[in-house]
Parts: C-alpha cells; structure tokens; sequence
C-alpha cells in the first residue's frame, strides 16, 4: 500500500496536466452516472485522485466523501474545490482496502479507473455492497486488460519493480461482471464505447 501511495504522489502533478483523452466518451460517462442522482443523496468515491469527476457531480448531490491512496493527489484536489468555493466535498487519505465504512450508509460508491488497480477487487466490491443502502448505485469503469492485452501481465510486474507502473491486475470483463453478480448487485448498464476502451458498468444493490 505504501508502495502505491508513492507512486500515484510521484505522478500526481503530472496526472493533474493531463488532458482527458476522450472527452465526447468521459460526457457520456458523466450523463449515464448523473441519470441516478438525486439531491438528497450521498455519495462515497472511491480512488478519486485529483477530484475532478467528484467536483462536476456535486451540484447534483447532497454530499461526496472522496478517498484516495495519495496525499499529494489529493492536496490537488482540495486546492480545486476550496478556489471554487464547494462545500460538500469532503477528502480522506486512506487505501481502499483501510476505508473504515458503515453497512447501509451511501446511496451511491463510484470507482472510477480503480478496481483493476487493487490487489483484491473481489473484496472491494463486497465492502460497497455492504455500505450502499438498499436500491443504492455502484459505479465503475474498469480497464479489463485481459480481454485485449493479456500480454500486460507479463510485463507490468516489471515495470512496477522500477516504479514505471502501479500495481495492475489483468481480468476479463465477463470476470469483472461475476464479481458484481456474486457479490449480489444486479447490471443495469453496461458500457464499452470500444475496443480496449474501460468497462463502464452501473450496478444496483436490491431493495
């Protein structure tokens, strides 16, 4: 954890340059999650590094808890939404695996460009299930590396050993929808605008 909490602070200001690489598809995804929203929700994201999805979703809610691994990611992000003046963010530094959560207190998770960047996704979506309300929403675009590039697996640990990459997980979307399944969400969407394009998925926990 503490090897991944370096390596996102390391990338931070650079990751915060980037410009979105597909922005008509990001739009999509910013609608399709915004369709679920209501004013009196609450919200938990999960790995939200810069802040930049929590702050264009907070008009639309009552309140976004954010976490993320790295402190440098997130003094980013707290720097955004204190110039823009926003009050109902606010920001943990933790790993998703030490989130303290409660059962039943979110009405929506988003885990956006995270779960294939967690040593165990299985358990990470267990503990959303537990902590979102009856009828609540996750929501997740995932990079399902062992659909299209399963040669990643070979090289990745490689590149981690030099700090070139994070820790990746390599799993096939059909794999990524089991874990929600046996995990008890019902898919109402499932979206990939394209080949080797993330899996963007929004699952309910049933009433």
């Amino acid at each position: 954890m503490a090897e991944s909490a370096r390596f996102w602070n390391k990338v931070a200001l650079r990751y915060a340059k980037q410009p979105i690489k597909d922005q008509a598809v990001y739009n999509k995804k910013l609608a399709m999650t915004q369709a679920y929203f209501k004013p009196e929700m609450q919200l938990l994201e999960l790995g939200c590094g810069t802040g930049s999805t929590a702050i264009l979703h907070a008009p639309h809610v009552n309140h976004i808890h954010a976490v993320d691994i790295s402190s440098d990611m997130l003094d980013i992000a707290q720097h955004k939404v204190t110039e823009q003046g926003i009050q109902n963010i606010s920001f943990e530094c933790t790993a998703v695996a030490k989130v303290k959560l409660q059962s039943e207190t979110y009405d929506g998770v988003l885990a956006l460009s995270l779960l294939h960047l967690l040593e165990d996704k299985e358990a990470t979506i267990c503990k959303v299930y537990e902590t979102l309300k009856p009828g609540g929403v996750f929501i997740t675009s995932t990079v399902c590396l062992g659909d299209n590039m399963k040669f990643i697996k070979f090289i990745a640990p490689i590149g981690r050993f030099f700090g070139f990459f994070p820790l990746l997980k390599v799993f096939k979307a059909s794999q990524l929808e089991k874990a929600l399944i046996d995990a008890g969400f019902a898919i109402e969407k499932n979206w990939q605008p394209g080949k080797n394009k993330a899996v963007f998925i929004i699952a309910r926990k049933p009433l």
